[in-house]
């Protein structure tokens, strides 16, 4: 053991020398627009398969996507049921073949002998936790990718905590770019991989690593570290990840991932639901934000693929009628007409992370305000502390209430994160709704969505 973490520290001092650092982006720079948000559905038409969402994360340039585009061609050519994607169909946005990196959590859809995988490449950029943080809350299950040449990097342990506090309970450790690291570099980085796992609360010896090069795989060259470390990996994701309980008796609930103009047919909004059955002709609520819309489902497009029925699990296109995309943002929900209520406040049980998890060494005040993460969306929130509290010391909790800028749907149960700037401050769950406070504190205005739409919540200036 101890020969091991000799080895350890060597591997670090060697990672501190020669890993450079990655210039910082802005975020500035980059024009967001939802028509350019690259969006597959699984193919799930025939259930003959079980269906599982899985993803990539890890740090910028470890070939997450790389890996991504690889496993949709060997699968292609072995199997032949899945379509291969290339690289750059899968980093389409012109910002994102420009600098080589992910931006926008992006989907593909494949299919192993005994699964069909709705896939997500979540991107990797420090600037862009924010994307990855909505990409992965819909994942059952995670593939973890590690630059065998590198290590565990700083958005590698950032992505691990995050995955952990959003509840991906499942991993799978993709040791990448084996053929440009020697034997006992890749032991080296194998051993810091799963002391890592272990740090964030994951079985670390117990959860499988698969050595390979997904480069190899997508060029077709040494088979054994490419095709077959693929192939490998695949198998593992079938043998280890579960599928998790579907909700198919609840209504439904679909959380809204983009929104897009179809000429002369509609807005097809695209999601993966979450809760319910959705079919053609149901009625349709679209809410969040404050906004309430009502429509009907005209059409469901699962991989550019009609079906007639939608089950919790799958992702898709549903095509809407009397709808306006300039309405409609990430975050929201399709939902059931009248089924869920939007909330502006609430109670919850905090968990203020230390330093050591990831959070800050700070204590936390009373009128703490930051960005609540909550499924796809994210809105500002002011945390108010009960009134014999001061503060909540890091490695703490707290009984609190979080009043948030906009009505969004919050549930009994459901778990949120509040980050500062870089870093995640606390998690919670919510543990009660409460009647909204009836009023606007200044400087934390209420936004008043498009014209056209149905308003809740709107609050007098306090």
């Amino acid at each position: 053991m101890a020969r091991c973490l000799h080895k350890l520290l060597c591997f670090q001092l060697f990672k501190s020398q020669f890993v450079s650092r990655i210039s910082k982006l802005t975020v500035e720079q980059i024009n967001f627009k939802l028509n350019t948000v690259r969006t597959f559905s699984c193919t799930f038409t025939n259930l003959d398969k079980q269906y599982c969402n899985v993803g990539t994360i890890g740090h910028v340039d470890h070939g997450k996507t790389t890996l991504t585009a690889a496993i949709t061609k060997v699968l292609s050519e072995e199997l032949g049921t899945t379509k291969s994607v290339q690289f750059d169909e899968i980093d389409k946005a012109p910002e994102e073949k420009k600098r080589g990196i992910t931006i926008n959590a992006a989907h593909v859809s494949y299919e192993s002998k005994t699964r069909k995988y709705a896939h997500t490449d979540c991107p990797g950029h420090v600037d862009f936790i924010k994307n990855m943080i909505m990409g992965t809350s819909q994942m059952d299950g995670a593939i973890l990718v590690v630059a065998a040449t590198e290590g565990a990097m700083p958005q590698t342990r950032e992505h691990l905590l995050l995955a952990k506090q959003i509840g991906v309970k499942h991993l799978v450790v993709f040791l990448n770019k084996i053929d440009a690291a020697d034997e006992e570099m890749a032991e080296l980085c194998e051993l810091e991989v799963r002391m890592l796992l272990d740090e964030y609360g994951y079985p670390g010896s117990a959860i499988p690593v698969i050595s390979g090069s997904a480069l190899c795989a997508l060029k077709g060259e040494n088979e054994k570290i490419g095709k077959q470390s693929i192939l490998k990996l695949i198998e593992t994701l079938d043998n280890y990840i579960p599928i998790p309980d579907r909700d198919l008796s609840s209504p439904f609930l679909l959380p809204i991932e983009t929104a897009v103009k179809i000429s002369g047919r509609g807005t097809v909004v695209v999601g993966t639901l979450k809760e319910g059955v959705i079919k053609k002709g149901d009625g349709a609520e679209i809410i969040g934000q404050g906004v309430s819309m009502l429509s009907s489902v005209s059409d469901i497009e699962v991989f550019h693929e009609s079906v007639p029925v939608l089950y919790a699990g799958q992702n898709a296109g549903v095509l809407l009628k009397a709808v306006k995309q300039h309405n409609i943002v990430r975050g929201m929900f399709l939902v059931k007409p009248q089924s869920v209520k939007q909330y502006t406040y609430v109670s919850a049980k905090i968990y203020v992370l230390t330093k050591e998890d990831g959070g800050r060494k700070w204590p936390l005040m009373n009128k703490y305000q930051q960005i609540m993460y909550c499924s796809l969306w994210s809105m500002a929130c002011i945390v108010y502390l009960p009134e014999d509290l001061q503060m909540v010391m890091p490695g703490d909790t707290a009984d609190v209430k979080i009043l948030l800028r906009q009505p969004m749907i919050l549930k009994v149960g459901q778990q949120f994160t509040v980050r500062e700037n870089q870093i995640t401050t606390l998690t919670g769950i919510v543990t009660d709704t409460l009647p909204d406070p009836g009023f606007e504190i200044k400087g934390f205005t209420y936004l008043k969505p498009s014209q056209g739409v149905k308003v809740e919540g709107r609050r007098k200036r306090k």
